[in-house]
């Protein structure tokens, strides 16, 4: 699996916790997208075009809240962002949502519920021709002809 990471300023420490993470639980290689730029949209942004157009698999972002990063990436087409806070909606995420991004506050929940969100969200797959599949392929079909 390839993965896209970036996230604010402010959550630079919280997204070095994830990458090492990720790399102990061995999910494939993170691309660390960068956390410089204070206008959050930019990395958001960035993210959500390389999974949009599957340069990555899946991709993790961190701002305060997550709300900021979240809010940015669902304006890429083909971006299906979903801000994560208890494991059995980031199970959900992916199984009935096929959200491809995971939205975090570095501000709002601690390091070892982050870590247990990334695994939820990662670990899980949307089935395709499942009860949910009307209902992504509704968004979607919405999202591509806007």
């Amino acid at each position: 699996m390839k993965i896209a990471i970036g996230c604010d300023p402010n959550a630079q420490s919280a997204k070095e916790e994830l990458i090492k993470f990720m790399n102990t639980k061995g999910y494939g290689s993170v691309t660390d997208f960068g956390s410089e730029d204070t206008i959050y949209a930019h990395v958001a942004t960035k993210v959500a075009e390389a999974v949009a157009i599957g340069e990555y698999d899946r991709g993790i972002l961190i701002c305060g809240t997550g709300i900021g990063v979240c809010l940015a990436a669902s304006k890429v087409k083909g971006a299906y962002p979903a801000l994560l806070t208890d494991i059995y909606s980031a199970k959900r995420a992916r199984l009935s949502n096929n959200a491809n991004i995971a939205c975090f506050g570095a501000f709002t929940i601690g390091s070892k519920l982050r870590e247990e969100l990334v695994d939820a969200f990662l670990t899980n797959e949307f089935v395709q021709g499942c009860s949910s599949q009307p209902k992504v392929d509704a968004f979607v079909e919405y999202d591509m002809n806007r």
